[in-house]
């Protein structure tokens, strides 16, 4: 049941997409991988390793609105999508859309493998990556319907062919490509899930930022609070989301991301920690009624 202090909140117009947003949605990463790809056959191993950073990123978001339907393509281009984005980041995103959309089933609660991963410390965080990323996926294959662990089969040879082609050609951009990937993937524990989720609790259990060059720079994966209370809206469309919510419910939007940051004074402290304790108490109310 969503919490009354959302009851106002108009969302239901930011589910649309215009043609234009769901071509850029397509093809988002598609430019950063190219030039990732370009840069380290010209051997620019700064250009690329930034590059690569941008395409991890941008594909990231496309995985995570495939997860949710949110793309704006139909349900078999979804499915092509997510085949897409496996080959490419090297991970089967069929088992981890599973257990995300378990994550949002249970938000940081026993069953959630995904969120609880922020309950450890950063650094724990960042060191057990590759742990996580086995996890994920695992939890996603064993968990997941007949269907969905053929899906993640099929993820995995073709993410399989692609790393022993890598080492049998031992081809320079392909064996980068592979390498970079596999790092990639044991950082998303970390800033995909702990950066986004750490010291928060049942009630507000996901943060938020409201830097504008971070989230340019994140492709507004981090609008986090927003995504978990109206996960049926586009990526697009949550800065948009998360005005609306700062105006009429700033008690769900007080966490950033990157406190240092987000300068608060003395007078919006204590206004804010008003707002968390009335939200607080009122889940309290819902949960004993």
């Amino acid at each position: 049941m969503r919490h009354p202090s959302l009851a106002n909140i108009e969302w239901q117009d930011l589910r649309q997409l215009k043609p234009t947003e769901t071509v850029y949605n397509i093809f988002l990463s598609l430019p950063f991988l190219l030039l990732s790809w370009w840069s380290a056959w010209q051997g620019f191993w700064l250009l690329a390793l930034a590059a690569t950073f941008f395409f991890f990123t941008a594909a990231l978001r496309q995985a995570h609105d495939c997860y949710h339907r949110t793309l704006g393509v139909s349900k078999v281009a979804t499915e092509l999508m997510l085949f897409m984005l496996s080959i490419t980041m090297l991970c089967s995103t069929h088992a981890i859309r599973h257990t995300h959309l378990n994550h949002h089933r249970d938000p940081l609660g026993d069953s959630d493998v995904e969120g609880n991963w922020a309950r450890l410390p950063w650094y724990q965080a960042i060191l057990g990556g590759g742990i996580f990323s086995i996890m994920i996926q695992w939890f996603g294959l064993t968990h997941g319907s007949r269907r969905n662990r053929m899906l993640v089969g099929f993820d995995m040879l073709l993410i399989f062919s692609v790393i022993a082609t890598a080492f049998i050609t031992m081809h320079p951009v392909l064996m980068y490509h592979v390498l970079v990937m596999i790092l990639a993937n044991t950082m998303v524990g970390f800033f995909a899930v702990w950066s986004v989720h750490h010291d928060c609790d049942d009630t507000v259990y996901a943060r938020s930022e409201r830097h504008p060059l971070i989230n340019l720079l994140t492709f507004n994966l981090l609008y986090h609070i927003e995504h978990h209370l109206f996960p049926a809206v586009p990526t697009n469309h949550l800065p948009t989301l998360a005005k609306r919510l700062d105006a009429t419910a700033p008690q769900w939007t007080q966490q950033p991301v990157i406190p240092f940051l987000a300068p608060v004074n003395k007078y919006q402290a204590v206004h804010m920690n008003k707002n968390s304790n009335s939200l607080n108490t009122e889940v309290s109310l819902i949960k004993e009624s």
